[in-house]
């Protein structure tokens, strides 16, 4: 077994699909199978369950899986015992992040740039994405992670991912039962959304407007689990990225497709027009490149939902799916 058999094996364990596993780890489709194959011969057993639309972690893969991402952990450590060793880095870091972002695990970002770089004091702020492009412009943050693509003209911005919207709605409601709304299905809806510094607000105000759909925000809120609660008790639908369907709040609502040409949630990380001296940024950047926001800190909770998720799927009652951001 080496390292990037397990890396593999993570990455599709997460994301239960050869083909976004294979973007994620930057290696081909037919060579990230072929791994798994080589992988699974040499263990003299089967390590996932392939079907015409997923692929599912068996008992051994399973069991497996928390040595690999033990593995992948020491190794990180290694290097990042490496680099502490030869490069002295002090200074200040101030960054900035909005919550639950998806698509990047901030709080296992930061951590991992504090154990390579611990002379480096971190000033972190959480906040809405223009918020947060308004104090890079200004000079107060070297660094931010936000979901807007509005607004950033006078930064550099540098994408790392999408994902689509949908619609969670009210278990008893009628729009609960829809597997996809049209825009038409929206303008009676009450709605229950974040502030408007907030990129998902900015970003379905537009998409509806756009089409003609007034849309009636009868609760702001200031965080993804309020939201959550407060469509869960029936009092309004709310559209939100792919990713906070799948939280452990969200079950048990409705989740509904939004329509084709509904804008993508995008997630970018943004630094100033001109780097201030000095800054520890370029490093932190370093590390999103590289897929240093992938912490090991949370790996035992998330190998014991995966298989509680399996023991489920196998009693056939069946769960929301998605990746926890």
């Amino acid at each position: 077994m080496d390292l990037r058999q397990m890396e593999y094996l993570v990455a599709l364990a997460d994301e239960r699909q050869f083909t976004r596993a294979a973007a994620l780890t930057g290696v081909s489709q037919s060579g990230l199978s072929a791994a798994i194959r080589t992988l699974e011969d040499e263990l003299g057993t089967s390590l996932f369950r392939r079907t015409s639309r997923r692929v599912e972690p068996t008992d051994a893969g399973l069991a497996l899986l928390p040595h690999a991402r033990s593995m992948l952990e020491l190794a990180t450590a290694a290097r990042d015992a490496v680099v502490q060793a030869t490069r002295a880095l002090s200074g200040t870091l101030r960054v900035g992040a909005e919550q639950c972002l998806g698509l990047v695990d901030v709080c296992a970002l930061l951590e991992r740039f504090h154990r390579r770089f611990p002379q480096v004091e971190i000033s972190f702020v959480q906040a809405g994405s223009h918020d947060l492009l308004a104090q890079v412009r200004d000079g107060e943050l070297d660094v931010a992670l936000v979901a807007t693509t509005e607004h950033l003209g006078a930064v550099t911005a540098t994408e790392l991912g999408r994902e689509p919207l949908v619609l969670l709605a009210p278990p008893a409601s009628a729009l609960a039962a829809r597997a996809e709304v049209a825009w038409a299905d929206l303008a009676d809806a009450a709605f229950i959304d974040l502030q408007p510094s907030w990129g998902v607000r900015t970003l379905g105000d537009g998409a509806c407007a756009a089409h003609g759909v007034h849309r009636r925000v009868r609760f702001t809120v200031g965080d993804v689990h309020t939201l959550l609660d407060l469509v869960g008790r029936g009092l309004g639908a709310a559209i939100v990225p792919r990713h906070v369907a799948a939280k452990p709040q969200a079950a048990g609502l409705g989740v509904a497709a939004m329509p084709a040409d509904a804008p993508p949630w995008v997630v970018s990380v943004v630094t100033g027009a001109r780097e201030r001296a000095g800054s520890p940024a370029p490093h932190l950047l370093e590390l999103l490149e590289t897929g240093g926001e992938q912490g090991p800190r949370d790996q035992g909770l998330r190998d014991q939902g995966l298989r509680e998720t399996a023991n489920v799927r196998r009693n056939g009652s069946g769960v929301p799916q998605g990746r926890a951001g």
